[in-house]
């Protein structure tokens, strides 16, 4: 070889390293600048959310209150209406809140319910479930919008260009698509539970009643013939009372409130079917596949973050806990204080006979008779406790954050469920071997010793909920990063009109090929109708043959 060849070798081998040296150094900053690019998803030039949010029920916040820190951090600017404030969280200029009095969501379920205690809402049939979901929701976006700061926003006289979009609960609270409309902005809503029934109509796609369960039955999308049957009668029975009582009802409230300022109000059907985006807290394999829309977007779990560090003395107790500990919790609306005595010394019993540790979150100061491995408090971080590796059992309710922090932090889960989508998200959970469902109202020491036995001890309810939570945390992009990449992609085409089913514009009876399945009956029916015309007067003109003959014989 040519000392020339060597010597551009020998130059091309050197600059080869030199280049992966440069690689190597350059790594992490093509790191940053991917983490850069994906934080950078949720910004656009800083848009301007008007976000009305009216129902007074803690939990549906979660969601809510983790997109309004993430949004304004990310340096969009936003008004918040809201009966939970965020004030204290001191979030800085880009936040301006609008408080709403709490309205009194309890008083009315007491009296559809007559009790006082969420306890007794176990036994509500599926129809008062959906009653009570629609009237607090009329209720609620009535008392909001009367709301003198928020009649201001309607009656302002300078709103063009005033708000880039709207951001609104899709639970029941219809009337405030109306500040979208005054406004002229797009809207994206947020749905706080998984999926419901009436999505179908509201977003252009036929709903397979076979595979896809009502979110107020106990099925799994394995269901029996007859819990099909119950499915469709119960989803058409919500699609009955929405149609008849609770469209009309919301349309009044919007007629009340904004008549005045326009001459003609649109329907919420109307203005549904201006809804661009809703963002789903669902994700696999909490929901099971069905068929979405392309702008029905699922970003379940976006209001988990990293755990944050234990209270001192919630740390050492769990710390400490040699063969693991049990976590209860019934959530924020149902408590375990209003437990009669005798559910009480159930849970006692078996919770003194278990050589675990037990951290309950009990709303009174003391509990009788506790046992020296149970310990209360009246309020525990949930999340963060679920993040403790000695933490093995979560006793809850069934509520869809919850059932979403077990399933991310790999805890099997003894689920009670009491009302609304808990039943089946426990359901879900026994079908995917990593839950053990139990009726609150029945429970005895032998059925719950049993169940927290075989969380505790058999090895596949562990395996299974490890299993899930790989499902549920591998995603192409994060939860809450998906979510800001659709609202900055709303705000930057203004609308995402074009991602909507053209089935939202269809009446019922097209939408539901009514008038297609007609035509065919029709069709079917024309030979068998013309063969019975022509038998009836073939069978005619043969009578008259047979009178004239009689006639003409006498």
């Amino acid at each position: 070889m040519a000392s020339t060849d060597i010597a551009i070798l020998y130059c091309y081998s050197d600059c080869s390293v030199q280049l992966e040296k440069i690689r190597e150094h350059i790594k992490p900053l093509i790191l940053l600048m991917k983490l850069l690019f994906v934080c950078l998803l949720g910004i656009g030039d800083g848009a301007r959310i008007l976000a009305p949010f009216f129902l007074p029920v803690k939990s549906h916040f979660m969601m809510t209150d983790a997109i309004i820190r993430e949004l304004v951090k990310r340096g969009h600017e936003v008004t918040f209406i809201t009966p939970l404030s965020l004030a204290k969280e001191n979030l800085g200029p880009n936040y301006r809140e609008i408080l709403l009095p709490k309205y009194d969501t309890w008083a009315d379920i007491s009296a559809m319910m007559k009790t006082k205690s969420a306890l007794d809402m176990i036994d509500m049939s599926k129809l008062t479930h959906m009653r009570l979901a629609q009237h607090i929701g009329i209720k609620s976006t009535d008392f909001a919008l009367a709301h003198p700061e928020v009649q201001e926003l309607i009656y302002a006289k300078d709103k063009k260009g005033k708000f880039d979009l709207l951001l609104v609960e899709q639970f029941h609270n219809e009337g405030a698509l109306m500040l979208g409309y005054i406004y002229e902005i797009p809207a994206i809503t947020i749905s706080t539970f998984a999926y419901a029934n009436y999505f179908s109509q509201v977003f252009g796609f036929v709903n397979p009643l076979s595979y896809v369960p009502n979110v107020f039955l106990s099925c799994t999308d394995r269901m029996s013939l007859w819990e099909r049957l119950e499915n469709v009668v119960i989803s058409t029975a919500e699609d009955v009372v929405r149609e008849v009582s609770y469209y009309p009802q919301q349309d009044a409230v919007i007629r009340k409130h904004f008549s005045s300022l326009l001459p003609r109000v649109p329907t919420v059907k109307q203005l549904e079917q201006n809804i661009s985006v809703i963002l789903l807290n669902s994700y696999m394999p909490l929901t099971s596949p069905r068929p979405m829309t392309q702008n029905m977007i699922s970003v379940g779990g976006l209001h988990i973050l990293p755990p944050k560090p234990l209270p001192e003395h919630i740390k050492d107790y769990l710390d400490n806990a040699e063969h693991g500990a049990i976590y209860f919790s019934l959530g924020s609306q149902v408590r375990s204080a209003d437990m009669p005595t005798e559910k009480l010394q159930i849970f006692l019993e078996v919770f003194a006979s278990l050589k675990q540790r037990v951290l309950w979150k009990f709303e009174d100061d003391q509990l009788p008779n506790l046992p020296d491995n149970v310990k209360v408090e009246k309020w525990l971080p949930q999340a963060d406790i679920l993040a403790h590796p000695n933490v093995k059992v979560f006793i809850a309710h069934g509520g869809l954050f919850g059932m979403q922090e077990a399933v991310y932090h790999a805890v099997p889960v003894l689920g009670m469920p009491f009302y609304f989508d808990q039943d089946i998200n426990i359901k879900a959970g026994q079908a995917a071997g990593y839950a053990i469902g139990l009726d609150y109202r029945t429970i005895s020491k032998d059925q719950l010793k049993s169940a927290l036995h075989a969380l505790l001890t058999d090895p596949k309810y562990r395996a299974n909920m490890i299993k899930a939570s790989r499902i549920f945390r591998d995603r192409p992009l994060g939860a809450m990063d998906t979510a800001m990449y659709w609202i900055n992609y709303v705000v930057e085409h203004r609308g995402a009109l074009h991602l909507v089913a053209a089935g939202v514009h269809l009446p019922w009876y097209q939408f539901y090929l009514l008038d297609v399945s007609a035509i065919i009956l029709a069709i079917s029916l024309l030979p068998i109708l013309t063969l019975y015309a022509l038998s009836r007067n073939i069978k005619s003109f043969r009578g008259i043959r047979a009178l004239k003959k009689e006639a003409k014989t006498e």
